[in-house]
């Protein structure tokens, strides 16, 4: 019976499940410096089947961007844990995405950084990103459909496809800014976060100048820095 029972306790250690897989893949990439050749290679070099694979991905190209919703969901999960936001504004809960975003990304630079210039072909690099595009405009759409619901003028609403675009594109353009921060605890991109939050959201409220100005300095300086 006492036989039994450990081999029992062996298999449930061992056992297969999507986090498993996915901190197996992140793992092999940072210490081959290198995707994995094939499904078979990789599964093999992880004492797992094919099949265990195919259990919870159909590609590479699948894990890789589920990477990136695990990184934008547990995002969200830290915000709604913290009972506070609940009373925020769409402007504070989108610096609060943001701001916690951009630190689980920190956690996982190493990787982040391989995989997002692994090929000379920027294309290839951002498919995998298509799933976390999905996630930012859905995020910042129920934003905006909780400010527009409060404001009875339909023509103080703001337009939801157009500002969840220009959320994606901030969001493309603060990977980018964050890639190339060498500033302690990046601080700087701390800074760019701030700047193209209250942008974003001045411009759609009709108020952009001195924040749009502000930015323009902020991006110049870091430019010619």
């Amino acid at each position: 019976m006492e036989k039994q029972t450990k081999k029992t306790t062996k298999k449930s250690t061992n056992k297969i499940t999507k986090d498993k897989v996915i901190s197996l893949y992140m793992d092999y990439v940072l210490e081959n410096e290198q995707t994995p050749k094939s499904v078979y290679k990789f599964a093999k070099a992880n004492k797992m089947t094919e099949d265990q694979f195919y259990n919870f991905f159909g590609s590479f190209e699948g894990l890789r961007q589920e990477i990136w919703h695990q990184f934008y969901q547990k995002s969200v999960d830290l915000i709604h844990k913290a009972p506070e936001t609940e009373s925020f504004t769409s402007r504070e809960k989108m610096l609060t995405f943001f701001f916690t975003f951009f630190e689980m990304l920190t956690v996982n630079r190493s990787y982040v950084l391989f995989t997002l210039q692994e090929n000379r072909d920027q294309l290839k690099n951002l498919a995998q990103l298509k799933g976390l595009r999905k996630d930012i405009k859905n995020f910042t759409k129920d934003l905006l459909q909780e400010d527009n619901d409060e404001k009875q003028l339909k023509i103080l609403q703001k337009n939801e496809t157009v500002f969840s675009e220009g959320a994606w594109i901030q969001t493309m353009f603060l990977i980018k800014f964050w890639m190339d921060d060498n500033s302690a605890e990046f601080e700087k991109t701390d800074v760019a976060i701030e700047k193209s939050v209250n942008t974003i959201f001045d411009v759609f409220d009709n108020t952009p100048f001195e924040r749009v100005i502000d930015f323009g300095k902020f991006l110049f300086k870091e430019r010619m820095a």
